[in-house]
């Protein structure tokens, strides 16, 4: 462990208790999709994106294609090429098999403290990993904590956890509000999502809608620039 890596871990602790309370409500829903606790455990490790592992449970015993399970969760994460292209130069010293399994480690959470600190004084990906394992292991045990707090509880409705998946997407759309530049590409994906979700059978509006999205973020980018 280097000086670097622990001050990112440190620094990213604040995160960390955030992402403590999305973690325990995941795995009470996790739980009531008859996810298992090593499965959870593998795809915390494996998956590691809150959004993804969100889009994943959400749809488990949907009876969706396994295809376009995958092909949502992909969507919801295109956002990490833009996350992982602003920190490859803190990576680059470590080579393309180092650089690989270091991108792993980048989330919303680590990557925000990560940008925040290089604008105070110069870091290195050491902090970034640091910063990843960090929130990492403040999700891992909060989603299993919450699993099994989540067979304890008979009746979810009782606690409003039926309403669960709509109120979290939603707390984390307003974490991601950057001001009125996001009004245009948000309409959009709303708009086409919404129709989708009217005219067509499965999940093609989680699809469509992130795409539709993220086109039109592409778009007002270019236009701007």
């Amino acid at each position: 462990m280097t000086p670097e890596f622990a001050r990112g871990f440190r620094a990213s602790v604040p995160a960390g208790i955030g992402v403590l309370v999305y973690g325990l409500v995941f795995g009470v829903l996790a739980a009531e999709k008859g996810v298992s606790a090593p499965m959870l455990a593998v795809m915390n490790v494996a998956v590691f994106s809150g959004s993804a592992q969100f889009i994943l449970v959400g749809m488990w015993g949907g009876g969706f294609p396994a295809w376009q399970v995958a092909l949502a969760a992909a969507v919801v994460n295109v956002r990490y090429f833009l996350l992982t292209a602003a920190v490859a130069p803190l990576l680059g010293p470590f080579g393309k098999i180092g650089s690989a399994w270091r991108v792993h480690f980048v989330t919303d959470e680590n990557w925000a403290v990560t940008m925040a600190e290089s604008r105070r004084r110069p870091v290195s990906g050491d902090f970034l990993v640091g910063g990843g394992v960090c929130v990492g292991l403040f999700w891992f045990f909060s989603v299993l904590a919450g699993h099994g707090l989540g067979f304890s509880i008979t009746a979810p409705e009782r606690f409003g956890l039926d309403f669960a998946f709509t109120a979290l997407f939603a707390a984390l759309a307003v974490t991601m509000w950057r001001g009125r530049k996001d009004v245009f590409p948000w309409a959009v994906s709303a708009a086409v999502a919404y129709t989708a979700f009217r005219l067509l059978p499965g999940a093609w509006y989680v699809l469509l809608g992130g795409a539709a999205g993220a086109a039109a973020a592409a778009v007002r980018g270019g236009q701007e620039q």
